[in-house]
């Protein structure tokens, strides 16, 4: 494997130019040392507001969570709240959670289906189409008050391969101009056809950039989860960079670390992982160099006669991770199996914490050892059916978030990081090529906040 610098290591030399597994030409970014504040600063916060959450494209929600007409979802950032919606004909409509009457919310639940929203406080009422459709004792209003019939603002919604994105701004460019070249291997994942199986959202105690640095790479893997060793190829990641601040690192697992002195021995974390893909380690003949191959194998054939359609997806695609940063505050984690869709979510008031969105979503097979990769820490005994949505999961700054042993130890780890930030002694970050993304990110952020963007 290649694995000179700056351009970084390729899964695979062999993979054509047109290849969704391609290695994207290197972007340099400069060697710039950005200010620290921008992770602790209110003022700085205050920017992002106008300058960024107000003119990009954020994902709301996934489709399969508003299947009929009139089921909702609400979303949130900064304080400014959103209904997501399936209207009578079929189409995803997003409007402000807010009545015009009085400012009122109109929807206060995660989820929900209804023939109409309702105010609770006057009980003005409006269609799934946002159109006012009745303002109680209408007579007692003057009529050049409410000729034009305030109905709810619409707000800009797009979807690609299942994923809800909305924008506040009308002139934004269109979804599709903004993914990029994302948008095609999205697709190919058919996120449509998957389902939340798990839903938390933890608070941590940092920046929400805090929270996407630390995604960005696997810089930190030997250091922070030495359990990881025995199955990531944590240096054989390949970092691709894409316009607009997108960016993907495709993590092989099924694989040895480098750091790793012993490459030949199947240790008990692979052989886990081959469970998962079907295979008996017991009975398996090869070397550790040779799992990871093997598990491509047996998944391919695993989907056939289950009748899953893996023909889009590359073998790569069926074993490792392909870690997809969605400026500005996204990362999936998308595997054959499911998705672990997490979304980085600023705190409306305070810049040292941030909201640790996780969904993850499965596609139902009829296979008990068919399931998603364990490093997503879905807890045994998860209905997985897709029958039942589940609630969200809801833990404190103060308490463990309980997402799975490797999760976990990113939640202790952040708030640390955190108060270092903001220490005078520190200048700023000195990002190395293993951390590429984590500088495109940022480099992306301050075109927004100049005004450039």
């Amino acid at each position: 494997m290649d694995t000179i610098w700056p351009q970084g290591p390729v899964i695979n030399p062999e993979a054509q130019p047109d290849s969704l597994e391609a290695k994207q030409p290197y972007v340099d970014n400069g060697l710039d040392v950005v200010d620290p504040s921008r992770y602790y600063s209110l003022e700085y916060k205050e920017k992002e507001w106008e300058r960024l959450w107000t003119k990009v494209w954020l994902i709301a929600g996934v489709e399969s969570d508003i299947p009929e007409p009139g089921d909702y979802l609400t979303f949130e950032v900064l304080g400014e709240s959103f209904i997501v919606t399936r209207d009578e004909n079929g189409a995803v409509k997003t409007y402000y959670n807010v009545c015009p009457h009085r400012g009122n919310r109109l929807a206060l639940n995660d989820f929900g289906s209804v023939n109409q929203f309702t105010c609770a406080f006057h009980s003005w009422s409006f269609g799934l189409d946002g159109k006012l459709r009745k303002i109680t004792d209408r007579e007692s209003f003057r009529p050049e008050l409410v000729c034009h019939n305030p109905g709810l603002q619409s707000v800009r919604t797009e979807t690609c391969g299942g994923i809800i994105f909305i924008n506040m701004d009308d002139d934004a460019e269109p979804l599709e101009e903004f993914l990029g070249p994302l948008a095609d291997y999205i697709r190919r994942y058919h996120i449509e056809d998957m389902y939340v199986v798990r839903h938390v959202r933890s608070e941590w105690g940092a920046n929400w950039k805090t929270g996407v640095d630390a995604f960005y790479e696997s810089y930190h893997l030997h250091a922070v989860h030495p359990q990881t060793q025995g199955v990531m190829g944590d240096l054989n990641v390949q970092y691709d960079l894409y316009p607009n601040g997108h960016s993907r690192m495709i993590v092989p697992l099924g694989q040895v670390s480098p750091r790793a002195p012993d490459q030949e021995s199947v240790n008990e974390g692979l052989k886990a992982m081959m469970r998962e893909a079907g295979i008996d380690p017991d009975s398996f003949q090869g070397t550790a160099q040779d799992v990871r191959r093997a598990m491509q194998k047996s998944k391919r054939e695993r989907a056939r006669k289950l009748g899953l359609d893996y023909s889009e997806l590359t073998d790569g695609q069926l074993t490792d991770s392909w870690a997809t940063g969605i400026f500005p505050n996204v990362q999936i984690g998308l595997h054959a199996e499911g998705a672990f869709l997490m979304r980085f979510m600023p705190h409306p008031t305070d810049p040292d914490r941030f909201f640790y969105d996780t969904m993850t979503l499965f596609r139902p097979a009829d296979d008990p050892t068919y399931t998603v990769p364990a490093w997503m820490g879905l807890p045994e005994g998860t209905d997985t059916s897709g029958a039942i949505r589940p609630d969200i999961i809801r833990t404190s700054i103060d308490e463990r978030p309980d997402l799975g042993e490797v999760l976990d130890q990113d939640a202790e780890l952040l708030p640390v990081v955190q108060q270092g930030i903001k220490s005078r002694a520190f200048k700023g970050p000195l990002w190395g090529d293993q951390e590429q993304r984590l500088r495109h990110f940022h480099k992306e952020l301050d075109r927004y906040i100049s005004g450039e963007k």
